[in-house]
């Protein structure tokens, strides 16, 4: 068993060590002037390495150990009095993760949080859901708190925030219902203006994570006679009588975590932001922020089952041999390491930008600088398109590797002795919330046809790789040039664009990672193994995607 889930970790630890944020660092910490911050760079890395180590260590010694106790017991409903049994392994890693201030990773210093960037709570997501994915469920959702920093009142975020970051008050966004799944604009849950000046909410939401959070977060019709998504508005709520649990669904993974169905019975709550703004502005940036979360957690995944499958297939002998080294599970396994390898350069990438647009954003608003606001409206085209093409990427990657894990295995792997057909049960449901992967494609393609990718390829372009990855490269390039020839032939086929551009985002979303990977072969060698196992497998699958599309026109 793992000492520690971030130490024991070697491509984790090359990904921090090669960290590209001096800059984020610098303007989260408002260039080393926060009361109680960082002095300077090297002291915020040693901050960030030492809580990397914590949670780590936590994984390792109490979350991973627990985590079959956690889906073995999984969420309970009481249908006498309407409440939802939590298993106690869940409310010890809970109490675990709060008694080592971790419940407020990126929130601000005044309120009680690290004021760490988007980057390394991404990489704390990884690990815990490394030793248990149910267990990101409620770790990931400090999201919540993050929206109502960006978008809260004063007041709601001095009533929020605090108990958030210490770890007494937890979140849940409240969106989907039975009639409006994908398509949020269909929201019928209605929130009415009383004489009094409170609002008050009615309907049904269901399939909500920690539905019996201390903070919801609801999307709700305040429009009267509107239809789309321009009425409506996000609201705060707190558990109260009128909000009821109606149920709790029986799913086939992530146990653990609960999800629930909640009838708002005249429930009172507060605006967030402007009215007509809730679906339009905050929970795309609410649904961003998931999306990510979800990256890192099925990278998390992919690393459990690449672990499990190595220690397995390393000490299996058949036919006189290792596992390992029959060619067939050999494939399977190096197809693992790959396919966990491309997701994570994929996730960290997105992180730098999703993190260079909000540190300018905040920088802009109060500075009230143009060139601010000029770079945050730049990162924010780079993020827009990467968190759904990463999104897309790692969490098919994240079944693959669940289903390699158990052929690695064989019938063992099938068993619930192991961890693994856990791990398969539950990376089934990471390609689906927060936005299917279809749905993905479809944000996605908006910027990748917009040309959104270019400036990422430029500075891939520019960069110095080593002779044995510059060869790798001149075949990825060829590849590339053939993708880029199928966009812009479907480009002027818009009737076929639906059906095809999955292909195109697949394809680009190949070639880009196939880049990174020869990228950091060039930063460290002993990994050119690790990029030219991806593009052999990989490299052809983009250049198919593209024929298909060239065919289909």
């Amino acid at each position: 068993m793992a000492q520690n889930l971030f130490a024991d970790n070697s491509d984790l630890q090359f990904h921090f060590a090669n960290l590209d944020i001096e800059e984020i660092a610098r303007l989260r910490e408002k260039n080393y002037t926060d009361e109680g911050g960082p002095a300077d760079y090297n002291a915020a890395r040693n901050l960030y390495r030492e809580k990397l180590d914590e949670i780590g260590r936590i994984a390792a010694e109490n979350i991973e150990p627990r985590a079959k106790e956690a889906d073995l017991v999984g969420a309970r409903f009481s249908q006498v009095d309407h409440k939802v049994l939590i298993p106690e392994a869940v409310k010890q890693n809970l109490k675990d993760i709060k008694e080592a201030h971790l419940t407020g990773v990126t929130l601000p210093r005044q309120y009680g949080g690290l004021n760490f960037p988007t980057t390394i709570y991404s990489m704390m997501t990884e690990i815990v859901s490394r030793a248990d994915a149910s267990l990101q469920n409620l770790f990931g959702l400090q999201s919540i708190a993050e929206t109502v920093l960006m978008f809260g009142s004063e007041e709601q975020k001095s009533k929020v925030l605090p108990p958030f970051a210490a770890g007494e008050w937890d979140g849940a966004m409240a969106l989907t219902e039975p009639d409006a799944g994908s398509d949020l604009q269909s929201v019928q849950t209605k929130a009415t203006l009383g004489e009094d000046g409170v609002w008050r909410i009615n309907g049904k939401k269901h399939f909500i994570t920690n539905g019996t959070a201390k903070v919801l977060l609801v999307l709700a019709r305040s429009e009267e006679g509107t239809k789309d998504g321009r009425g409506l508005s996000m609201f705060l709520v707190h558990p109260c009588p009128e909000l009821v649990v109606n149920r709790i669904e029986h799913k086939l993974g992530i146990h653990a975590s609960h999800t629930c169905e909640l009838i708002f019975n005249n429930v009172p709550a507060e605006l967030v932001g402007k009215r007509k703004m809730g679906l339009i502005r905050y929970v795309m940036s609410l649904m961003n922020g998931a999306r990510l979360a979800i990256s890192a957690q099925a990278v998390g995944l992919a690393e459990a089952t690449r672990a499990a499958a190595w220690e397995y297939c390393s000490n299996r002998i058949q036919f006189g041999k290792q596992l390992c080294e029959l060619k067939p599970v050999w494939e399977m396994l190096t197809r693992i390491d790959a396919l966990t390898a491309a997701s994570r350069a994929l996730l960290y990438l997105t992180c730098k930008y999703v993190d260079l647009r909000d540190c300018w954003n905040k920088e802009s608003e109060r500075t009230g600088d143009a060139e601010a606001a000029s770079k945050s409206k730049h990162f924010a085209q780079l993020a827009d398109v990467m968190t759904p093409m990463t999104k897309a990427f790692n969490t098919e990657a994240a079944n693959q590797c669940a289903y390699d894990c158990i052929q690695c295995h064989g019938g063992k792997g099938y068993m619930a002795e192991r961890p693994v057909e856990r791990y398969y049960r539950d990376a089934r449901i990471m390609n689906i919330y927060e936005g299917t992967t279809q749905m993905q494609v479809i944000a996605a393609t908006a910027g990748i046809f917009k040309n959104s990718l270019d400036d990422i390829f430029a500075e891939l372009d520019s960069f110095q790789y080593s002779d044995e990855a510059a060869k790798q490269l001149q075949e990825v390039n060829k590849v590339r040039q053939i993708v880029l020839e199928a966009q812009h032939a479907l480009a002027n086929a818009k009737d076929s664009m639906e059906l095809l551009s999955r292909r195109i985002v697949r394809g680009q979303t190949i070639v880009l990672a196939a880049m990174l990977l020869l990228k950091e072969a060039t930063l460290e060698p002993n990994r050119l193994k690790l990029a030219e196992r991806f593009i052999w497998e990989f490299l052809p699958e983009a250049e198919m995607h593209a024929s298909i599309v060239t065919k289909s026109l």
